[in-house]
């Protein structure tokens, strides 16, 4: 699905409601809440979650990124942390899509899919249509320290573009984007979204110039000039 006004941007790892709100000044319209993972930045208790997203006036996405596998476990932590939506950073393992849905109900669902070649392609269009939108990252989870994102890493974008124009649902693009190239993201792969942390902060904090660097070249930014 081609985005049709400019491209969302959903600031990730936000550690503090300061962080939540500089995010929101500059023009997120979602933030990226991190529970534990195996690797990887931005990780914040559930504690903090729920303070923040307290602090959240409704118009703004909150995303819960979990790495839990289990329906079950997931249903109960998106119940604690009051997130409306839910990010599925890892493959389930037990239960279903279907299942989440039955006892959340309103609650987005957003499957990360991590673009590491031709068999990316086909999980994202099996998984699109039990979701809401698929978020394409650059993370591995074969290896033996899983990466569910937070790399810093530019996956191969013509491979998330043939995503985008064979599903029928959103995207959000993440991985390795920065002020830099965020232009040619959009030129190239003509996202719902995009998904960024580590290249709007310095030394791991959210920074405002970097905040307003990156968005600066998506302000009017329509569909005929990205695709």
């Amino acid at each position: 699905m081609q985005a049709t006004t400019a491209p969302r941007v959903k600031i990730c790892c936000i550690s503090s409601v300061d962080e939540a709100w500089m995010a929101i000044r500059h023009g997120a319209s979602a933030l990226g809440l991190v529970s534990h993972m195996p690797s990887g930045p931005g990780v914040i208790s559930e504690e903090m979650i729920i303070e923040i997203v307290a602090a959240i006036p409704p118009p703004i996405a909150t995303f819960l990124l979990t790495s839990l596998q289990d329906v079950e476990s997931i249903i109960a932590q998106q119940r604690r942390c009051r997130t409306n939506t839910l990010q599925l950073c890892d493959r389930l393992l037990s239960g279903t899509y279907h299942d989440l849905r039955r006892a959340l109900p309103g609650i987005a669902l957003v499957q990360v899919i991590h673009v590491t070649g031709e068999e990316s392609l086909h999980e994202a269009i099996a998984v699109a249509p039990q979701v809401n939108a698929l978020l394409l990252d650059s993370g591995n989870q074969s290896l033996a320290v899983k990466e569910l994102g937070g790399t810093g890493r530019v996956h191969n974008w013509a491979i998330s573009r043939r995503i985008r124009e064979s599903i029928d649902v959103p995207i959000f693009l993440a991985g390795g984007l920065k002020p830099e190239n965020v232009a040619t993201a959009a030129r190239e792969v003509g996202p719902f979204g995009f998904d960024i942390c580590s290249g709007v902060r310095t030394e791991g904090r959210l920074n405002e110039q970097n905040l307003r660097r990156f968005f600066a070249p998506l302000r009017n930014m329509t569909t005929e000039n990205i695709d």
